[in-house]
C-alpha cells in the first residue's frame, strides 16, 4: 500500500522525465503551430541522427541474462509468423515516446514491445499479463537469492490455431529477403547514378533518416530486393518489394559545420521510392 507522499513522489518522477517542449504551451492554438513545428512533433523519435546532443562514453558491457532472452523471446515470435522485424522495431523503437525512447535499456524496449504485440494480437490478455507479473514478482520477492529463474507456464496449448502471418509461410526454406528476389524488377538505378534523396512526408515510422533527405548522394551497391520499412511494419501481405541501395554521401554534403577531408563520405541503406535521379 502507498502513501499520498509516495504517490506524489512519483508523480514528479514522471513529471521530470517526460520530455516537453518548453517553446510552445501545452495544446496550442493552431496559430502557433507552423510547418517547422508540425514536422518536428510527428519526426519518427528513432530517427535521431544528427540531432544535437552531449558526447557519451562508449562501454562494452557484457549483456546480462535477461537481455539475451528477450532477444530469443523476439526472434522466435518471428521466426513463428507472431510478427515482423520492422513490425518490432516499430512498436519498440516508435510507438513508445521519446522519453522511454531515450530512458529504457536498448533490450527493455524490446521486451516492452513483446508485450505489446502479444496484447494487440489477442495472444495474451492485459489483465493475465498483470496478474502474471504480480505473480512473479512475489515469487522473486527479496531477489534471486540463489534461486533459479523458471518459466512456470500454466499449461501447454495447441499452436495450431494461432493467427500468423502470411509472410512466415512464404520465407520458410528461402529466409528474408530472399523471398523476395526477383519480384522487384528491373531496378531504377545503377553503380555509379548521382541520387537525390526524396524530401517526403514523415508519419509514424521510416527508416530513411532525416539527415539524408534532401541531398546528393552516389549509388555505390544495387542491395537487394524487400517491401520498403513503411509498408513491412504494417505487416501489409501485398506489399510491393522493390530495390534497395546503399548510397555514399559526402560528409561535406551532409554536415552544415563538416570541416574534415573532402574525401570522408557515409554510406546508409536507401529503398528506391526514396531516391530520384540526381
Amino acid at each position: 500500500m502507498s502513501s499520498a507522499a509516495e504517490r506524489a513522489a512519483q508523480l514528479d518522477l514522471v513529471a521530470r522525465l517526460k520530455s516537453g517542449y518548453p517553446e510552445l504551451p501545452d495544446a496550442p492554438t493552431p496559430d502557433l503551430l507552423d510547418h517547422d513545428r508540425f514536422v518536428a512533433y510527428m519526426k519518427p523519435v528513432h530517427d535521431v541522427g544528427g540531432e544535437p546532443d552531449a558526447p557519451m562514453k562508449y562501454e562494452n558491457k557484457d549483456y546480462e541474462y535477461w537481455e539475451h532472452m528477450t532477444y530469443v523471446i523476439c526472434e522466435v515470435l518471428a521466426w513463428r509468423g507472431i510478427w515482423l522485424s520492422e513490425e518490432r522495431r516499430r512498436i519498440g523503437n516508435v510507438d513508445v515516446g521519446r522519453a522511454v525512447y531515450l530512458g529504457f535499456p536498448y533490450y527493455g524496449r524490446w521486451l516492452l514491445s513483446v508485450a505489446r504485440v502479444l496484447i494487440e494480437k489477442h495472444h495474451i490478455g492485459l489483465t493475465e499479463l498483470s496478474e502474471r507479473m504480480a505473480e512473479v514478482k512475489d515469487r522473486y520477492a527479496g531477489g534471486l537469492d540463489g534461486k533459479i529463474l523458471e518459466a512456470r507456464p500454466k499449461c501447454e496449448g495447441d499452436g495450431a490455431a494461432v493467427r500468423r502471418n502470411s509472410h512466415i509461410v512464404h520465407a520458410v526454406g528461402k529466409g528474408d529477403p530472399q523471398v523476395y528476389a526477383g519480384k522487384a524488377g528491373e531496378p531504377r538505378f545503377k553503380v555509379g547514378d548521382p541520387v537525390v534523396v526524396r524530401e517526403l512526408p514523415v508519419l509514424f515510422y521510416t527508416r530513411t533518416p532525416e539527415y539524408v533527405r534532401g541531398a546528393k548522394g552516389v549509388i555505390d551497391a544495387v542491395a537487394y530486393e524487400s517491401p520498403a520499412a513503411e509498408d513491412e511494419t504494417w505487416d501489409i501481405p501485398d506489399a510491393t518489394p522493390e530495390w534497395f541501395y546503399v548510397v555514399r554521401f559526402r560528409m561535406s554534403e551532409l554536415w552544415n559545420d563538416f570541416n574534415g577531408p573532402d574525401s570522408d563520405s557515409l554510406r546508409t541503406e536507401i529503398p528506391e521510392r526514396w531516391l530520384q535521379a540526381g
